[in-house]
């Protein structure tokens, strides 16, 4: 009996886990870009998983100037949301956002039913207008961070604190 009772037990966990990995949840639609981190899509907030973005009030240096590099950030993010954006998720944040990984569909011209799509993501890290955030990201992002640094791409062209570090400094 006892050995009926811990199979038992140990399909349930094994199913239990199989039916959890699989519960992604999507939502779609016109994305509105809150900042270089966050968007709002049917009203609902997504922050992008994994990536974090200069704050919208952030100062960054280049060549001994500066700039604000958190609306630069949100800026860059808006050129790549030209239609419906696609977010898969599984958790909510402690201010009840979702955590997302989304996908941009553009049109590649009126005349075309072609569609481009690219994760936001990995485009932000990738252009150095946000820096991966390791402590979530647990390194998906780290190559693209890298390329972006190596090539001086965005906030990698000066100095700049990481929002992180900025967030504990000055709010």
């Amino acid at each position: 009996m006892k050995k009926l009772s811990l199979i038992l037990f140990s399909l349930v966990i094994i199913l239990t886990t199989i039916s959890l990995a699989k519960d992604d949840k999507t939502i779609f639609g016109e994305a509105k870009v809150i900042d270089g981190d966050t968007i709002k899509i049917n009203g609902i907030s997504v922050r992008l998983f994994g990536i974090d973005a200069p704050e919208k009030n952030q100062i960054c240096l280049i060549e001994n100037r500066t700039y604000n590099c958190g609306l630069k950030s949100k800026s860059f993010l808006q050129s790549f949301i030209n239609g419906r954006v696609e977010c898969s998720y599984k958790n909510l944040d402690r201010y009840g956002r979702i955590i997302g990984k989304c996908i941009s569909h553009t049109k590649i011209s009126n005349q075309s039913k072609k569609e481009e799509k690219f994760s936001l993501n990995y485009m932000m890290v990738r252009h150095g207008h946000a820096v991966e955030y390791k402590r979530y990201s647990k390194g998906e992002f780290s190559e693209a961070e890298n390329l972006a640094k190596k090539e001086k791409r965005g906030i990698w062209r000066g100095k700049f604190d990481r929002p992180e570090d900025w967030r504990r400094k000055y709010k």
